[in-house]
C-alpha cells in the first residue's frame, strides 16, 4: 500500500477514521500526532512538545512521497493570545512568528515530499467555557470565540497564500466550516461538550471530499 505521512497536532487522528480507508483503499495513512504541537514552536528547541525533532525522525524513516500537515489550532486558539498578553507584544507580531515558523517547515518538507497543508480548524471553545481540560488550560486567554475565529481565518488565508506561491497544495475548509454569527457551524461541534475537536463524522467527510483527486 502507498504510504501517506500525516504530521500534526491532536486533530490528526481524524485520518484514522474508517471513511478514509473506505474512500482511499490503496492508501495507508501513517499518522504521527504530537499533542499540543504548535506552528510557533517548530523552531524552538526548548518547546515542551519537541514536535520538530519528533516530526524530523518520522520524516527520515518514511517512504512516503506525500505528506499531510495539520498545525495551527493551538496557536490561533491559545498561544498567540497568551504570548501577546504575557510579553506585552501585539497579536500581529505573535501571528507573524507562527506564520514564519510554519512556512519554513512547509518549505523544508516541500523539498522532499508532495505537501498537502490542511487549513486550521476553527475554534470550538465558547466564551466563558469552564469545562474540559483544554478549555481550562486556555482560560487565561480573554479573547472571545469570535476574535479567535477571526484570527484563525486570517492565519488560514496567509498560509493559503504562502502555499499557492510555493506550489504547495492547500485544502481550505473555512468556507465550509463557518456558520452563523461568524463562528464554527454547530454541526461540526463534538458531541462530547468537553472535547474541543470537531465531530469526526462531518469533519472526515469534509476532508475526504476535499482530498479526492489529490492522492
Amino acid at each position: 500500500m502507498q504510504e501517506i505521512l500525516v504530521l500534526g497536532d491532536s486533530h490528526t487522528p481524524i485520518f484514522k477514521h474508517p471513511l478514509f480507508k473506505e474512500k482511499f483503499p490503496k492508501l495507508f495513512f501513517n499518522v504521527l500526532t504530537v499533542i499540543g504541537a504548535t506552528a510557533s514552536g517548530l523552531e524552538n528547541p526548548n518547546t515542551k512538545t519537541q514536535a520538530y525533532p519528533i516530526f524530523k525522525a518520522a520524516i527520515e524513516q518514511s517512504t512516503a512521497k506525500q505528506v499531510v500537515v495539520m498545525l495551527g489550532e493551538v496557536d490561533t486558539g491559545f498561544v498567540i493570545w497568551y504570548r501577546a498578553q504575557k510579553h506585552q507584544e501585539s497579536i500581529t507580531s505573535m501571528m507573524d512568528k507562527a506564520v514564519t515558523s510554519y512556512s519554513r517547515f512547509l518549505a523544508e518538507l516541500n523539498m522532499r515530499f508532495e505537501v498537502v497543508c490542511i487549513s486550521t480548524p476553527l475554534p470550538t471553545i465558547q466564551d466563558n467555557n469552564d469545562w474540559g481540560e483544554v478549555a481550562n488550560a486556555r482560560k487565561e486567554v480573554t479573547a472571545t470565540q469570535l476574535e479567535r475565529t477571526e484570527l484563525t481565518l486570517e492565519f488560514n488565508r496567509i498560509m493559503q497564500r504562502f502555499c499557492t506561491q510555493n506550489n504547495i497544495r492547500y485544502l481550505m475548509l473555512d468556507h465550509l466550516s463557518i456558520g452563523e454569527h461568524g463562528i464554527v457551524k454547530a454541526e461540526l461541534l463534538n458531541r462530547n461538550c468537553a472535547d474541543h475537536h470537531y465531530n469526526a463524522e462531518p469533519y472526515s467527510k469534509l476532508l475526504v471530499e476535499g482530498l479526492a483527486g489529490v492522492f
